[in-house]
């Protein structure tokens, strides 16, 4: 049954590459947060490992062993663009914008063409793909190249609206900024540039089916990397950004001399120390509302949500340091609120200009 078959390093490491991304997907088809954004990356993963089977059974000899597997439908790389994006937009805001599916047209008629092809007889494939692959393939790799570069572009507008959004109503925003959605996105963008390169390259002077290996190794490492991250982050449900209650028509106030007003009460209390303060859980502590809560502190002192709170994290850490503190730096940042030594030191060197052991060095320099 398996005469003819020759499973080398190629085939193997593309297999791997499938033994660890369909059941993250699979996984993530069940999972029980978040539920429109994991199928969404489900059905990303599930085409990015189509994209490289034809290229992993072919190395093991498949289409030799049983050409009528010629044309099998299952590489639809056109889809990849728009569900990355898709998959952006169902995380940061819990669906998809409108007409989602024109989106996915392109990916369709790809299929469509495939699997109109793989029916031929197989007396038919060989003229077929000889007539229509060069052209063919050209098209795909400038449709994935402009594609990967819009959509990326659109999912960097995604996360960079979701990102505003969470700094006015968290604390802990920066646990939420899907960081690897930003590589993912670049990966993306370069992976549609190198492809028509090499299909362009291949075109001029033929690469040979080996040739392209590179390009599906590509493929399988953002494949990879894409379930490992977005298994991730569906350990906790997503926050979505809270919308600042309306304050239509209140009297005028001054916003600045509130906010002071209402930062010394926060500081007073210690409710800066609760890690996932949000925008409207302190609003209630301080009997006012969002709306109100959010002007104070956006323009009455010109910070956003995130920033006011931790200004006041590290304002406390920095109190203990220049007091002579022996606990450690980490130690201290937790104890203030902080949930992760990044965003800890981002902030700190952001409010005071120096690093905590640059201050806690400076604090114990002796007076000349």
């Amino acid at each position: 049954m398996l005469e003819g078959l020759v499973f080398g390093w190629r085939t193997a490491v593309l297999v791997t590459a499938t033994a660890v991304v369909l059941p993250v997907a699979l996984g993530l088809w069940f999972s029980f947060h978040d539920r429109r954004a994991a199928r969404t990356l489900a059905a990303l993963l599930v085409v990015l490992v189509g994209v490289f089977t034809p290229w992993t059974i072919g190395f093991a000899g498949f289409y030799d062993r049983w050409p009528w597997l010629t044309f099998l439908p299952v590489a639809n790389a056109l889809w990849a663009a728009p569900l990355l994006w898709l998959y952006a937009c169902a995380l940061t805001t819990g669906g998809w914008p409108a007409r989602w599916w024109v989106h996915l047209l392109p990916g369709a008629a790809q299929f469509v063409w495939q699997a109109a092809a793989f029916i031929l007889p197989l007396s038919l494939k060989g003229r077929w793909s000889d007539l229509t692959s060069p052209v063919s393939e050209l098209v795909v790799a400038v449709g994935l190249a402009v594609g990967f570069i819009g959509y990326g572009w659109a999912t960097a507008r995604v996360l960079s609206r979701h990102r505003r959004r969470l700094a006015r109503s968290r604390s802990d925003d920066a646990g939420f900024a899907a960081g690897w959605l930003d590589r993912v996105t670049v990966a993306g963008a370069a992976l549609g540039v190198f492809w028509v390169t090499y299909e362009t390259w291949d075109a001029v002077r033929p690469l040979g089916y080996r040739g392209l290996m590179g390009l599906y190794l590509g493929v399988a490492a953002m494949a990879v990397y894409l379930a490992v991250e977005g298994w991730r982050q569906t350990r906790t449900p997503w926050p979505r950004p809270e919308v600042d209650a309306p304050d239509a028509g209140a009297p005028a106030r001054d916003w600045r001399a509130q906010g002071r007003v209402w930062a010394e009460r926060v500081r007073a209390e210690g409710w800066h120390r609760q890690p996932d303060l949000t925008l409207s859980g302190l609003a209630r502590k301080l009997g006012t509302n969002a709306g109100y809560l959010s002007r104070a502190v956006n323009e009455g002192l010109g910070v956003n949500f995130s920033t006011f709170v931790n200004d006041l994290r590290s304002d406390e850490v920095a109190e203990r340091l220049l007091a002579g503190s022996d606990e450690g730096v980490l130690d201290l940042a937790l104890e203030a609120g902080f949930a992760s030594k990044a965003s800890f030191n981002r902030a700190f060197l952001a409010r005071h200009g120096v690093t905590p052991r640059q201050m806690r060095a400076r604090a114990r320099r002796p007076e000349s």
